[in-house]
């Protein structure tokens, strides 16, 4: 006999998961969330560190204004009123390059206006470049069209090249390397990078920009404490270990080696989907084909990551990001940190005592899966000398760097947590320690831009690793996950009520 016959199952507690939880329980659906950590809520974790809290993933967030496409998903799922605080209208991005620092505003118009004062011969170029991206903001409602369950437009730009497209639309080599230079948000793979991703993302944050104060643990608490309230459940330290099926449908999930089982009508995973496939195959409800298919899908790199303490009064707080490149040619530097770090995002935690200095920050770069796979199957805390030695010497570089563009950091700093590639695999049970899932490639969409969909009829996907990552992308995918369970009308109608 099941423990308990649900509605629907959801594995993982990320955002997308949390988000398709609380619509479906909104709905009518009796709700159950196994998560396989102590902590729910995936990247959006917050952890304390020497008396100070910091983000595992969660930094900022675009297309937060009342009526852009995130506000009308959070607001739906009761988090506009979240401490939120919006960036720098002037400069919420801050790109620094060998011949200059430029500033990202805020709004499509103040956008292009403060690049063209900088840039002034590329006036009709960024003039199309920022008609493109508004075209692509405003297409995202389009998305939600109970009418069109082909969104065409957006698939075009899956299919179209966003390093063609830039060095097409921007003759001048530094705009190019400006326009880019906020993506350490994304990989900046020149030769698979689709244009809609790039769009999409950059577009957002033009749009608006927003921080949190007090960590992103509290949009998945948010969500877990109304799904709990509607009647759903959300369980922690319930790791999924198989599935069971009948006539080429799930029936019922397998927790901690046997020590539960829990039935359902319908599935739900915001696992990586290699992981979720590889639980199907348990009870062999995928083909051996379809598995390999989607394990040898290629993910994006990941991050190290240098959480910094510092001592109170000291560095002022920025309400802005910087992005640091040491060389020109930021399309030609997301790949290992071999040659010494070339490329940082220094993010500032918010006040959260009311003062205007920060009391800690994020600094990352970008590094691959290959710079730490040596160590990969060892355990958090003993991994050996040499790979403390290895992110140490890598997190002095970033300190160095960041140095040159945070004032006081160096007399500021108290104390610093390095983590990788593996420790966010450990703790996040990412693919890789990816830190933007699946790699996707505008010259093969129908194998690396993936739908909710699985051959098991009553199985589907959610979550970074579909078609769109980050934040709104997470959110975006949740709703169309949703959508194959209750029909895209019943979405709309959702998120306009």
């Amino acid at each position: 006999m099941p423990d308990s016959k649900y509605d629907v199952i959801i594995i993982g507690a990320g955002l997308g998961g949390l988000e398709c939880a609380y619509m479906l329980q909104k709905v009518g659906k009796k709700v159950l969330v196994l998560e396989a950590d102590a902590l729910i809520g995936g990247c959006l974790q917050t952890f304390r560190r020497g008396g100070h809290t910091f983000d595992t993933g969660f930094h900022y967030v675009g297309g937060l204004d009342e009526g852009q496409m995130l506000w009308r998903i959070f607001n739906y799922l009761n988090l506009t009123n979240l401490p939120w605080q919006k960036m720098d209208e002037d400069c919420f991005d801050e790109v620094s390059l060998p011949s200059g620092a430029f500033p990202f505003a805020q709004g499509y118009d103040r956008f292009r206006e403060t690049l063209t004062s900088r840039f002034p011969a590329q006036a009709e170029n960024l003039k199309k470049y920022v008609a493109l991206l508004k075209e692509v903001g405003d297409n995202i409602a389009n998305s939600f069209n109970p009418r069109s369950a082909d969104d065409v437009y957006s698939q075009s730009l899956f299919a179209r090249s966003a390093h063609e497209f830039l060095t097409q639309t921007i003759s001048d080599p530094v705009l190019q390397d400006v326009l880019s230079g906020t993506s350490l948000k994304m990989e900046l793979n020149a030769a698979k990078l689709p244009l809609y991703v790039f769009a999409q993302i950059n577009s957002s944050f033009i749009q608006s920009a927003y921080r949190i104060r007090g960590g992103g643990m509290q949009i998945a608490e948010s969500l877990r404490l109304s799904i709990e309230q509607m009647g759903g459940k959300v369980m922690r330290s319930k790791r999924v270990t198989a599935f069971e099926g009948a006539d080429g449908k799930a029936t019922a999930v397998i927790v901690n080696d046997g020590a539960e089982r829990y039935e359902a009508d319908t599935f739900i995973s915001d696992v990586h989907p290699a992981a979720t496939v590889r639980l199907l195959q348990t009870a062999g409800l995928v083909r051996k084909v379809y598995q390999r298919r989607i394990e040898n899908l290629e993910n994006t790199f990941g991050m190290l990551t240098v959480n910094v303490a510092l001592k109170p009064g000291v560095v002022p707080y920025q309400n802005k990001n910087i992005f640091v490149y040491t060389q020109n040619d930021v399309w030609g530097l997301h790949s290992n940190i071999a040659n010494g770090v070339k490329a940082i995002m220094i993010s500032f935690m918010p006040p959260t005592d009311g003062s205007n200095f920060a009391s800690g920050l994020d600094i990352l770069t970008p590094m691959s899966w290959d710079d730490v796979s040596k160590w990969f199957g060892t355990k958090i805390g003993s991994r050996g000398d040499d790979y403390v030695e290895f992110k140490e010497r890598v997190a002095e570089q970033c300190l160095a760097l960041a140095a040159q563009h945070v004032d006081n950091l160096a007399e500021a700093h108290q104390a610093h947590w390095v983590s990788t590639p593996l420790t966010y695999a450990d703790y996040t049970a990412t693919e890789h320690g990816s830190a933007y899932g699946i790699r996707k490639d505008y010259n093969a969409t129908m194998f690396t831009v993936l739908t909710p969909k699985t051959p098991v009829q009553n199985v589907f996907l959610t979550g970074q690793n579909l078609n769109l990552h980050g934040i709104l992308g997470t959110s975006m995918t949740s709703m169309f996950t949703c959508a194959e369970i209750i029909g895209m009308p019943k979405v709309v109608s959702e998120l306009n009520s």
